[in-house]
């Protein structure tokens, strides 16, 4: 059962990145976009996630789960050391799920509307920025059990080149991800081409802060080049995730929209699996040379016998209410853009 815990783990991880990613890109976009687009690109985002943002936290709360339950040393270890900017990632999902609602439900319009577009907007930033730096510190090998003061145990950990890279390398791909998707969202060809622009800005933006992360890990003496391609899984999975791109904006050039989808999410699976490959069944690295293994460091076979079972009866229940979720509100905005 613990390759079926893992296997949840890391779906878990996965779908998270992609659709709470594109959720948190939705706001991104927003945020630096042009006062004539911003009033658009804010009413396509909302009727895309408006139904389903919620639940794109599912994936998270899993995960944590996962963690909590199965592997509760890695577990404490993380939620200690790195508490910071856990926290401060809770926060922002917690701020911007609130501003959320607020900013489109309120049934008093005053000014307290710009208040909580703001919030939403920076929360939307803030939240990805942390996700980034957590999984950038859990790789770094910069987590040290021995530290002796506050600075060195809880802060610098984290606050360092390479896991801020990674973290604006994760804001970026977030709103690569939206803009990929919001393309379909529109039947008006003027927005349409509005968000093929921004898909191309951030497609930019993000092969930038790729080059800055692996510049960071060369100041930060962090072996990234070799931890992705100095393996077959890790060079395979970068060559499709570049070849998946040229043929995504073929297909956009085109006016295709579902493919270009699916090709933008395989891009972050594959990045995904490019940096946790080499490192598998690894999950963090401490400074002192050792590493918290998801074989190693579980919890008995009992609970992991329990934890396997649980998550596979429970998919069975819940995986197709979240599909038909998904399609019922798909259906109805390809209604409602079809009557337009």
């Amino acid at each position: 059962m613990e390759y079926v815990v893992i296997c949840f783990l890391w779906l878990g991880i996965l779908l998270y990145l992609v659709l709470g990613g594109a959720d948190f890109g939705a706001g991104i976009i927003e945020l630096f976009s042009t006062e004539t687009t911003r009033s658009r690109t804010r009413k396509t985002a909302y009727q895309a996630i408006g139904p389903i943002w919620e639940a794109n936290h599912m994936w998270l709360i899993i995960a944590v789960v996962i963690l909590f339950v199965g592997f509760p040393v890695i577990y404490s270890t993380m939620s200690t050391y790195l508490h910071i900017p856990l926290v401060i990632m809770l926060l922002g999902i917690t701020a911007r799920g609130t501003a959320f609602v607020f900013r489109n439900y309120d049934a008093i319009l005053d000014n307290m509307q710009s208040v909580y577009n703001r919030i939403f907007l920076y929360s939307s930033f803030i939240t990805p920025l942390f996700l980034g730096i957590i999984a950038g510190s859990a790789v770094s090998g910069r987590v040290d059990p021995s530290a002796n003061n506050f600075m060195d145990a809880y802060v610098f950990l984290w606050l360092n080149w390479f896991s801020v890279a990674i973290g604006l390398f994760t804001v970026a791909l977030c709103g690569f991800l939206a803009s990929v998707y919001l393309i379909g969202e529109t039947n008006i060809k003027e927005h349409q081409q509005s968000f093929i622009r921004k898909a191309k800005i951030w497609n930019g933006i993000a092969v930038f802060c790729g080059a800055l992360v692996f510049i960071a890990s060369l100041v930060e003496h962090i072996p990234l080049f070799t931890w992705i391609l100095g393996n077959t899984v890790g060079l395979t999975a970068v060559i499709a995730a570049s070849l998946s791109l040229i043929i995504m904006w073929y297909l956009i050039s085109n006016g295709k929209t579902i493919v270009p989808r699916m090709l933008a999410g395989f891009q972050a699976s594959m990045i995904l699996l490019a940096i946790s490959y080499v490192h598998f069944p690894d999950f963090l690295i401490l400074k002192n040379g050792e590493h918290l293994s998801l074989f190693k460091h579980q919890a008995p076979p009992p609970t992991m016998n329990a934890l396997g079972w649980a998550l596979v009866i429970g998919s069975l229940f819940i995986l197709p209410a979240l599909f038909y979720l998904y399609y019922s509100f798909q259906k109805d905005r390809h209604e409602e853009k079809a009557h337009s």
